[in-house]
């Protein structure tokens, strides 16, 4: 079916077209205000002054875990788990997901390598089913010495989309002291002090190799034309090593010098949008909004709330000095341009109708229709 919207405020580059029309046709925007629509198989929708953006491109939402496992040591069956994500993607205008998983065998639950590494086989294979792009983001955790072959492995299967560097050694990054990581695997994982002061020992002893790990890593997702991302950047001196094996994309930097220094090395920057609602980090790292306010974000991704994402683009212009187009950008246009899909990300004649059509005049913006490549896959009707 090819579609013709009508009556729609379409954001298109830097601008806000209103009272417009779009033509969808074979799966792609065919033409932006058409004089007229050919075509036996058209249905015409007047959207009635709501606003038409592109679909959402979220390059790290790490909630398919929690799809997976709800509870310490309890898990769901993994194809239930996938349709349950991909469901509440779309219902929240993402058409184009990263599914974050973490390879970290020396973590628990369905972060340990084999487990992730079928999770992120069960992304993949449910792709064909599903409402939206569901890829696979492979978060490598470099002091574990066992996931290089699993991930090449997944790489060769088409399972892998993206690839990013973790060190979630204490003393760095996300955990400033050996008490902020302890708080966190007690609270997430139910272990005890003991067993994981024998994780951390254990991640000190293999991090003088760890560099040789990520170099080759990062040729192999290179040769394969996936982006590779660094994770918690809070250096200049981390920005530098990223930038000796061709880092892309820096997410969550830490300090306003890392995120400088990522952009001023030509990789992109991603921050999270739950950060621009509760306005801080969990952390304690650089606000996003702060990022924003000195130029240094590129992207906005979902990291553990989907649904933050539109929310965030509409509250950016009411807090900063970014309009709406210009938010928008940040979870669409540029997303995909760090990641090189080159296909999506922007209302304009012959990119993929990834779309999705907005109520904004509720207190929070509502998303009522969803195009992944061109078919209708969500539609809901608010009350009034």
């Amino acid at each position: 079916m090819d579609y013709y919207l009508t009556h729609a405020n379409l954001i298109v580059s830097n601008s806000i077209l209103e009272d417009a029309s779009l033509w969808i046709k074979d799966g792609i925007i065919e033409k932006i205000n058409p004089q007229s629509v050919s075509g036996k198989d058209v249905e015409e929708i007047d959207l009635q002054g709501k606003m038409i953006m592109p679909g959402i491109i979220d390059l790290h939402c790490d909630a398919v875990e929690k799809e997976v496992q709800p509870r310490p040591n309890v898990y769901f069956p993994l194809d239930f788990a996938c349709s349950q994500a991909d469901k509440r993607n779309a219902s929240a205008g993402i058409t184009t997901c990263y599914h974050a998983l973490s390879f970290a065998q020396e973590e628990f639950g369905v972060r340990n390598n084999d487990f992730a590494a079928e999770v992120a086989q069960a992304i993949h294979d449910w792709n064909q089913h599903a409402l939206i792009d569901n890829r696979v983001h492979c978060r490598y955790e470099i002091t574990d010495e066992s996931a290089l072959p699993i991930l090449k492995n997944l790489l060769r299967n088409g399972a892998m989309h993206l690839i990013s560097m973790m060190d979630h050694t204490p003393g760095q990054g996300q955990f400033k002291n050996l008490a902020a990581y302890r708080d966190f695997q007690m609270q997430n994982y139910q272990k005890s002090e003991a067993e994981i002061e024998t994780f951390v020992e254990k991640k000190l002893a293999s991090s003088s190799s760890a560099l040789a790990r990520m170099q080759e890593l990062a040729e192999v997702a290179h040769q394969a034309g996936i982006s590779v991302a660094s994770h918690d950047d809070d250096s200049v001196e981390r920005i530098e090593t990223m930038t000796q094996i061709g880092g892309d994309i820096s997410e969550f930097p830490v300090t306003l010098e890392a995120a400088r220094a990522a952009r001023e090395a030509g990789m992109r920057t991603v921050f999270g949008a739950p950060n621009i609602l509760r306005g801080k980090s969990q952390s304690g790292s650089m606000k996003a909004i702060d990022a924003i306010a000195h130029g240094v974000a590129d992207c906005l991704c979902a990291d553990y709330s989907p649904a933050s994402l539109l929310a965030a683009v509409f509250r950016i212009p009411e807090i900063s000095d970014l309009d709406l187009p210009a938010s928008v950008r940040l979870v669409t246009l540029n997303p995909a341009q760090a990641v090189q899909l080159n296909d999506r990300g922007e209302i304009a004649v012959g990119k993929r109708a990834d779309l999705i059509a907005v109520d904004p005049s509720a207190d929070v913006p509502q998303v009522c229709d969803v195009w992944s490549q061109g078919t209708h896959v969500y539609r809901v009707d608010y009350r009034q």
